[in-house]
């Protein structure tokens, strides 16, 4: 079977309609394994959202950060507290592992390689650590977080670009004590948008997950955004 992929260029949306726009396109999945699989690339309103480990994070936590003027959302990713606003390409793959390799780790290695080669791109030495996500020194350029249910993936990774790294210094990003965030942009002391980036990055994923990309469908993407709506 040809790893065929299509890209979603969602734009800026707010959390809890990528939610459900996730949920959607995973539930085509059940029980069809024709279901195309699905790349959205997109970009939140700022944010904070937690892992399926929530217990720290209090009523009173959850009603702090709201008063930084972003939302909150506890949501079934794996992974502790992190942060998504403007200038952060957000990537969800919505992917039957069937289709490539059913295995969860090998799925967030290879997220972690395509990152890695984005970075490699823009001339920038990238690795991992015993932490998820992409990390120059010791600081997180890309959080990692996904969802797996019978190996249809949903969430996915945060890249940050032009983010403004303040926002971080609200939480302890993932729950990871003595490491700090960066963006590309930061590493590059230049302005890198998500439109600079996301070629790039597409290019990587293509290549690393070894799939072929064609683009969404206009009028079917508006068909299942009309449908999340009504409901």
């Amino acid at each position: 079977m040809e790893r065929l992929i299509k890209v979603w260029h969602v734009g800026k949306i707010d959390y809890a309609k990528a939610l459900k726009l996730q949920k959607y396109l995973a539930k085509l999945h059940n029980g069809n394994t024709h279901v195309n699989n699905t790349l959205l690339c997109l970009e939140h309103p700022p944010v904070f959202t937690t892992g399926i480990r929530t217990k720290q994070y209090t009523l009173e936590e959850e009603n702090r950060l709201k008063n930084t003027g972003a939302d909150f959302f506890r949501t079934d990713r794996g992974g502790l507290i992190t942060f998504h606003g403007p200038g952060q390409l957000i990537a969800y793959p919505i992917l039957n592992l069937k289709h490539f390799k059913p295995s969860v780790r090998w799925y967030v290695c290879h997220i972690e390689k395509t990152i890695i080669k984005v970075c490699k791109a823009f001339g920038l030495n990238a690795e991992t650590s015993p932490h998820t996500g992409v990390w120059i020194n010791d600081n997180k350029v890309c959080a990692i977080g996904i969802h797996g249910s019978r190996f249809v993936t949903t969430h996915g990774l945060a890249l940050n670009c032009t983010t403004n790294l303040k926002w971080f210094k609200h939480i302890v990003p993932c729950g990871i004590e003595g490491k700090g965030v960066t963006s590309l942009s930061h590493e590059l002391n230049k302005d890198v948008s998500i439109n600079d980036v996301l070629p790039t990055f597409l290019d990587c994923f293509a290549k690393t997950f070894d799939a072929r990309f064609i683009d969404f469908p206009k009028n079917e993407a508006e068909e299942i955004l009309n449908k999340i709506d009504s409901e």
